[in-house]
């Protein structure tokens, strides 16, 4: 998995990810970056997963924990361009039904609440 990060708008980062998402190191990395968000206080992320080609059951339960955790922190996690089996995997586990899914990363933004 590569990943890259950047504030997108004022308190909203956009977490990119690519390649396959795997349980191991893979998540390891997505749960530290989420906690650092958290400690720093920006609680709106947005996982864009337009790149993604393949996710495994110990990232759909990351993405869960991720979404779990800033709620609890008063944050919230949408995710983006969700497509292929990533999406497949995502409607099979009805976790798209607890997390928001939108079709572009803008559309996630404009999302959250001003």
């Amino acid at each position: 998995m590569n990943l890259t990060k950047k504030e997108i708008h004022p308190g909203i980062w956009v977490m990119e990810m690519s390649g396959n998402v795997h349980m191991g190191a893979d998540c390891k990395r997505v749960d530290q970056e989420v906690e650092g968000h958290i400690e720093k206080k920006q609680l709106r992320i947005i996982f864009d997963m337009g790149k993604v080609d393949h996710i495994d059951s110990a990232f759909v339960g990351q993405i869960v924990k991720s979404f779990s955790r800033l709620k609890k922190a008063d944050g919230s996690l949408r995710l983006a361009a969700v497509k292929g089996m990533a999406e497949g995997v995502l409607k099979m586990t009805q976790v798209d039904k607890v997390v928001p899914i939108f079709p572009t990363v803008s559309a996630a933004c404009e999302d959250f609440p001003k």
